[in-house]
């Protein structure tokens, strides 16, 4: 890891600087001051962790200063920090804390009730807001900036998984696997002390520390936190910081898209807003509506796999293949042929096209899971990291997102991904999201899609149908079978949609069903019958 920056050394390059470092509601810190911060932390935790236990802390909190402060403060103390979900409850949380081996958490007053009664495995709880935190952090006021030795590969913090397929797993994420995302996004985006860094993804997750917290660190830019995202907030947040970069991840893009419009929307200092999983008529949209550049890319919080996206990558592409990067097929475990499309656009071959992104040079940035050696072992296999993620590649060698492994259905004995058909339901343009996913059939799997139609829109059964009818590029077993009208997708506290719920649910549910019986136009399905019928 030559040349990969710690980020010990990114906060070491801002401790004497005196302008705005980080802002967060009406309070403000300068650099120098953010830096005194995390070394007072860091000899707050030196004192409190136990030896000989590994010196990992449990943050449960929203995006507050405090969060940011214990960042540096582990970096400097080489200490561990475990972002805890506060949406996690009971056993769950109990789970996480257990499998991170936190020997201390330390929880905003809000979150303390979730931890009570709970088995933490004798982790010590310590309230952020209480008196005998503030009192240890008094102890150690002006503390001498003392950093311990730190090298790339140090583990820096345990991130879970959004737990979309089964429990959360605790991605180890290295000083390096922070640091260098953060001066490479803020070199790409030409990002400076000039400009403003507006984090209000969770804290806890990648995307906010790596794709916001480490950009504005590693540029020496100004941090501007919100407790949690609002939609209805984003642009007056954008104007009164004065932010020229955002971070997103997903649906967020479309719920700012939602609030209603207003003639001087453009008429605020964002420059760039980059992420991931954004749904590709938002991206425009956002960017023409709000005056800036919207830039999506492909990313997990394991970091195993990269895509480069350029100006003339195709619409809907993630990009081309990066050197080492291959789509293999499931089966053979060799590379997908090229994709072929007939004339309507269809994919013709996806049985043979459509496969595994796979790393096969190497494991990226991926440093394992933190007590999951089984996970390491379905992640990495004979020195390749295997993502889960499925696409396909064209004869230009533009690779295009099918869905996660888990999302793969089995219609008709053939292989579908689900974002393909996702992709396609996006197009309506009353659809303001979707999610494709498997429920039971006689033999294999049906199609079923829930939709959330756009504020104040009304979508009916026959001109939906006549939309799917319309669709050159979908295949007829990639029809939705089932299609459930719902007002939001359930989600993960880091906006991933949780399809295991809806596929459990399948059509037995409170909500509008239409149902389409073999080739025949979309019906309704009465409440009261909501059955599986295995005719079709």
């Amino acid at each position: 890891m030559t040349g990969v920056p710690t980020v010990t050394d990114l906060l070491l390059a801002r401790a004497g600087e005196q302008h705005p470092g980080l802002l967060f509601e009406d309070e403000s810190w300068s650099w120098a001051e953010c830096v005194l911060a995390g070394a007072e932390h860091a000899a707050a935790l030196r004192a409190l962790l136990p030896p000989g236990a590994p010196p990992h802390v449990g943050v449960l909190a929203d995006n507050v200063p405090a969060f940011s402060f214990l960042l540096g403060g582990a970096a400097l103390s080489g200490s561990v920090l475990a972002g805890l979900n506060p949406t996690r409850r009971g056993e769950a949380l109990a789970r996480d804390v257990r499998l991170a081996d936190c020997a201390l958490v330390l929880a905003e007053s809000r979150y303390l009730p979730l931890l009570a009664g709970l088995d933490l495995g004798g982790a010590r709880v310590l309230d952020l807001d209480g008196a005998e935190w503030a009192e240890r952090l008094a102890a150690h006021r002006g503390a001498e900036i003392a950093p311990v030795a730190a090298a790339a590969g140090d583990l820096l913090m345990l991130i879970f998984t959004s737990g979309t397929s089964g429990a959360p797993k605790a991605v180890r994420c290295t000083h390096g696997k922070i640091a260098f995302p953060g001066r490479m996004l803020a070199e790409r985006f030409g990002l400076s002390r000039a400009g403003t860094v507006y984090v209000s993804m969770p804290m806890f997750h990648s995307n906010a520390i790596m794709a916001g917290w480490s950009v504005g660190l590693a540029a020496g830019a100004t941090i501007a936190l919100r407790r949690r995202f609002s939609a209805s907030g984003f642009l007056a947040d954008v104007r009164r910081f004065g932010a020229t970069y955002a971070n997103y991840v997903g649906a967020p893009l479309s719920y700012v898209l939602a609030t209603p419009p207003r003639p001087d929307d453009a008429d605020n200092p964002l420059r760039i807003v980059y992420g991931n999983e954004g749904a590709e008529a938002d991206l425009a949209a956002f960017g023409h509506r709000f005056g800036c550049h919207v830039v999506d890319a492909f990313g997990s919080t394991e970091g195993g796999v990269g895509f480069a996206r350029t100006p003339d990558t195709p619409s809907g592409s993630l990009g081309r293949l990066t050197e080492g990067v291959e789509v293999l097929h499931p089966d053979t475990g060799l590379p997908c042929p090229p994709a072929e499309f007939a004339e309507d656009g269809t994919l013709r071959n996806a049985a043979e096209a459509v496969g595994e992104i796979v790393n096969t040079s190497g494991t990226g940035w991926f440093a394992g899971y933190y007590g999951d050696p089984e996970a390491d072992a379905e992640r990495v296999r004979q020195g390749r990291y295997f993502t889960g993620d499925l696409a396909y590649v064209d004869a230009e060698g533009y690779c295009y997102f099918a869905g996660r492994r888990g999302d793969w259905l089995r219609v008709d004995g053939e292989n579908l991904g689900t974002a393909p058909i996702e992709r396609v339901l996006l197009r309506h343009p009353r659809v303001a999201d979707a999610a494709v996913y498997a429920v039971p059939g006689r033999i294999g799997d049906q199609v079923m899609a829930a939709l959330v139609p756009r504020p104040e829109a009304t979508l009916t059964l026959a001109e939906f149908g006549d939309f799917l009818a319309a669709q050159p590029d979908l295949g007829p077993r990639q029809l939705p079978r089932f299609v459930r009208i719902v007002n939001e997708l359930p989600r993960t506290s880091t906006y991933k949609v949780l399809k295991r719920e809806l596929s459990r649910e399948g059509p037995h549910c409170s909500d509008p069903v239409w149902w389409r019986p073999g080739t025949e136009p979309i019906y309704e399905l009465p409440p009261s019958t909501r059955e599986w019928r295995h005719e079709f």
